[in-house]
């Protein structure tokens, strides 16, 4: 049986449900209704388990703020014996434009506080990312912090609902193409 964790960066609290740094959070709620499962909340972290033909994909949401977020993480991927390799984080990406949607593996954190806590818990960066495009302030306007905590302009909220959907397919498509991997490896 092969283990799965998906990450989903955010902040906990109604204040902070629909802003650009919980895109994370909005993205792992879907692929559970998808899945057909709901979040169960413990103090720490909300987490669920999909089966999927045998294999288990734990999602987890870290209920502490973004930047305590490698706690949960390094508390289920010691719990499950998940590698690094087969860890996926979702966040927010201020260097890539609204709306752009990248899958990465391993690399910086380019600042982002939820990412350093992680790779500083994990004692690895070698984990996978989907990268959603938050865009960036507009040079001389408001902090970048300041921006992520703001909800999606009416512009971009037309559009986030394909974005999210696309972004789980994603996530679907990891989870297909990393078992296959991990299965051949397995066979060798």
């Amino acid at each position: 049986m092969i283990h799965f964790l998906i990450v989903g960066l955010g902040n906990p609290g109604d204040k902070y449900k629909h802003t650009r740094h919980n895109i994370g959070f909005m993205i792992l709620d879907r692929l559970a209704t998808e899945f057909g499962v709901s979040f169960k909340d413990a103090k720490k972290y909300a987490e669920t388990t999909y089966s999927w033909e045998g294999d288990k994909i734990h999602l987890l949401k870290p209920l502490e703020f973004m930047n305590l977020s490698g706690k949960a993480t390094q508390t289920l991927a010691n719990l499950y014996k998940i590698p690094p390799s087969q860890i996926l984080v979702v966040q927010d990406e201020v260097d890539l434009p609204f709306g752009k949607i990248k899958n990465k593996i391993g690399g910086g954190t380019a600042g982002h506080n939820g990412l350093k806590d992680i790779v500083a818990k994990l004692g690895s960066q070698d984990f996978h990312r989907l990268r959603f495009g938050v865009g960036k302030p507009e040079k001389g306007g408001m902090e970048v912090a300041d921006f992520v905590l703001q909800n999606f302009n009416a512009e971009e909220r037309n559009t986030l609902d394909s974005l999210i959907t696309e972004s789980v397919s994603k996530l679907q498509d990891w989870i297909r193409t990393n078992r296959t991997l991990i299965q051949k490896e397995s066979r060798s």
